[in-house]
């Protein structure tokens, strides 16, 4: 009786001080899907996700999707599978394709971003717009995570308000495909970040 008394005692804490905060991810593959259903579990009042990609069936290895949402755009496609797991969770969904000036537009409202892209382009561009622009709020980023195995080499490191995620080196190659078990590791990670943070404030 008491255990599950602690974890109503817990829930009740998370729920008071989450159900008020944003949370913007950018990109909802392998990463973002993943990070978004863990965040919207913990009660994240507001999630604005943005990704211009469909379902295929070649992401099921590792993306938050199943196999009737092939062909869905993402972004509908997670806010669906939120709806089922947690109502209280708003989702705001984008369907495009993001730039410097509509990572600005799309996130201004967030009190944390996720950085969840695969190109290490569109990483260094909306690392780079926020710390320019938002100098106040925080960045998670995911990066490293390819592969399999070398647990203990996947870590956080911070840099001001920029943390990252994984372990730093390791790209996708033709040999080093992201597999569910490392990309969820580092997923939890950002979820599990931005949870320290948030909390952080209360």
């Amino acid at each position: 009786m008491y255990f599950y008394q602690s974890i109503k005692n817990m829930e009740y804490f998370l729920n008071k001080h989450l159900n008020k905060k944003i949370v913007g991810i950018a990109g909802v593959g392998g990463l973002g899907s993943n990070c978004a259903i863990a965040l919207a579990r913990v009660g994240i009042g507001k999630l604005v996700i943005a990704d211009y990609d469909v379902v295929s069936e070649s992401n099921l290895n590792r993306q938050y999707f199943f196999s009737n949402q092939v062909g869905l755009l993402k972004v509908i496609a997670l806010k669906e599978t939120i709806n089922k797991i947690n109502t209280h969770t708003e989702v705001e969904t984008h369907n495009i394709k993001l730039t410097a000036t509509s990572i600005i537009e799309i996130y201004k409202s967030c009190d944390i971003i996720v950085e969840a892209f695969d190109s290490a382009e569109m990483k260094q561009i909306i690392i780079e717009t926020v710390i320019s622009k938002f100098p106040d709020k925080y960045i998670v980023s995911g990066i490293g995570m390819a592969g399999w195995g070398n647990n203990n080499i996947i870590n956080t490191k911070r840099y001001d308000k920029l943390y990252i995620c994984g372990d730093g080196i390791t790209e996708i190659s033709e040999t080093k495909a992201p597999l569910a078990p490392r990309v969820g590791i580092v997923a939890n990670m950002q979820a599990n970040q931005v949870l320290e943070l948030l909390l952080a404030e209360k």
